[in-house]
């Protein structure tokens, strides 16, 4: 399943790709996606194919296509504080982008079936946290996964704000599944080859949307030797009382954040990029950029004060100045396309022939180093990271 968009040289053309053909289409969605690389949850030999809109399968590690994932991204409407249920969690891909949406106050809960997978999908979420360019954006809210068969979930457990199934349901499991929702609650599963958005409207009452076609693997069916009784999966509890001293992680983080002028949207990751492909690529996107409109958002920032004449307060706004490149507030002005590969290049340097850029210097992180705390106290607000 898959193909639906072009596939990318990176993460980051991979998401734009997907927003032109509006699979994605809220901030929210666009910032997880774009914080997290899809080519991390492969293995080292299939990372070239990360960026393609089709579903990777090795073994038994598996990950649906982009444009699924997107579509369940904002199907399931997730906001900060929400709890949610991913039934067969996998690479656990999809249940760390939900938990940097549900941010600290959340609850990030899979079930998975393979052992292997859920070992696979620990060191995934380590390497994340420990090492990503974009954690320190968020205020994450960490999955945990368990083993088990999602059909044999304990009757006692809670029911959850938003839940997903990552395998084809059959129309006599659809029940099960609703009964897992709180009321108000949305549920996303393939059902019967149909994406399927399911709202508890009331306690017996739903609300069903169809979103698109799609082809899943079927759930496993639970399997029970005669006469023995099914062995219910126990949930993680739904809401742990926090210490102290994560809850004030918490808070100096969040009050750290505002003092560097929070977190803001995530930046365009800008890797090193060679060869004749990636420059026609280039080059061809300057170009459409200039037909479709002279002024390039950098950022989703609200812009600056507006006049009654939607001119920019305090600028000056003759047509001889539209040529020259002038960055303020969230907009740049482009000018002569030369000009702009000068000032790229000066951004620019070159090592071993490769275009490297300088990644974005971290703010939170250098603000928490230069705090007067014993270092212990600073790897502890940083969360052990390793950059």
């Amino acid at each position: 399943m898959g193909g639906a968009v072009s596939a990318g040289e990176d993460n980051d053309e991979l998401i734009d790709n997907l927003k032109e053909a509006q699979y994605i289409r809220s901030d929210l969605v666009e910032q997880a996606f774009r914080a997290i690389d899809r080519a991390d949850y492969y293995l080292e030999e299939f990372r070239d194919s990360a960026y393609k809109d089709l579903a990777w399968r090795h073994g038994n590690i598996h990950l649906s296509a982009p444009c699924i994932y997107s579509e369940v991204m904002e199907a399931l409407d997730l906001q900060p504080g929400l709890s949610f249920l991913n039934l067969g969690s996998g690479t656990g891909y999809l249940s760390t982008m939900v938990g940097l949406i549900l941010g600290p106050f959340g609850v990030n809960h899979g079930v998975e079936l393979h052992q292997d997978v859920i070992e696979y999908a620990y060191q995934k979420l380590e390497f994340f946290i420990k090492t990503s360019d974009s954690f320190d954006r968020f205020e994450f809210c960490e999955p945990c996964f368990v083993i088990g068969n999602c059909l044999e979930i304990a009757p006692e457990s809670g029911q959850y704000d938003r839940v997903y199934c990552g395998a084809g349901v059959q129309r006599e499991q659809e029940d099960y599944m609703k009964n897992l929702l709180k009321v108000g609650g949305i549920l996303v599963l393939p059902l019967e080859e149909k994406l399927t958005k399911i709202t508890r409207t009331g306690y017996n009452s739903w609300e069903t949307k169809k979103i698109i076609a799609v082809s899943f693997a079927p759930l496993v069916l639970p399997k029970h030797r005669d006469n023995s009784k099914p062995k219910a999966v126990p949930l993680p509890t739904m809401f742990e009382v926090r210490n102290l001293q994560d809850l004030a992680r918490i808070s100096i983080r969040l009050t750290l954040k505002k003092t560097v002028a929070g977190p803001g949207p995530l930046p365009r990751r800008r890797l090193a990029h060679t060869g004749e492909r990636f420059r026609q690529r280039r080059a061809q996107h300057r170009g459409s950029t200039l037909l479709a409109n002279r002024y390039v958002f950098m950022s989703r920032l609200i812009p600056g004060p507006m006049d009654n004449n939607n001119n920019r307060s305090g600028t000056d706004t003759e047509e001889e100045q539209e040529d020259e490149e002038v960055e303020e507030g969230n907009c740049r002005v482009l000018g002569d396309p030369e000009e702009e590969d000068q000032a790229e290049t000066a951004e620019e340097r070159r090592e071993g022939g490769a275009l490297l850029h300088e990644a974005p210097l971290n703010l939170l992180r250098e603000r928490i180093l230069g705090l007067p705390l014993p270092e212990p106290l600073k790897m502890y607000l940083l969360h052990y990271r390793e950059k």
